[in-house]
């Protein structure tokens, strides 16, 4: 299946998700901030089907992490989560980089359809 990179301050977010992903067949790489995904993100050159990542996060929230990714691997489809509004908003502006945005809290149901159709998605689009 894919490779996703998921990445969320929270550890029972992170480990609720992965583990619904998992369950899917996905390959999914956990990350725990912004930073701690960018450098997993360069190491694997970008290969990854899936970025996956919270907004609000310290060090390096998701919109600076979308933002780099979007520039330096723009094959990588992104896929924003949030439990904020002000943080949705803030994402309104990347409809070009982003694939969607997934308000928290989520069930699991959610998440898998929200992520299955984030990738064909990037199927489509790179296809294109």
């Amino acid at each position: 299946m894919a490779r996703i990179l998921l990445t969320d301050d929270e550890e029972a977010v992170r480990g609720f998700v992965r583990r619904a992903l998992e369950m899917d067949g996905h390959d999914v790489t956990p990350a725990f901030d912004g930073a701690d995904a960018l450098d997993k993100l360069n190491e694997a050159d970008g290969a990854f089907d899936l970025l996956l990542t919270d907004i609000r996060m310290p060090m390096m929230d998701g919109i600076a992490l979308a933002l780099s990714a979007a520039r330096d691997y723009p094959d990588v489809t992104i896929l924003l989560m949030t439990g904020y509004a002000d943080q949705r908003e803030r994402a309104a502006g990347l409809d070009a980089l982003i694939h969607d945005v997934v308000t928290k809290p989520f069930s699991l149901d959610q998440i898998r359809a929200a992520v299955a159709d984030a990738l064909r998605a990037g199927e489509n689009r790179l296809r294109a």
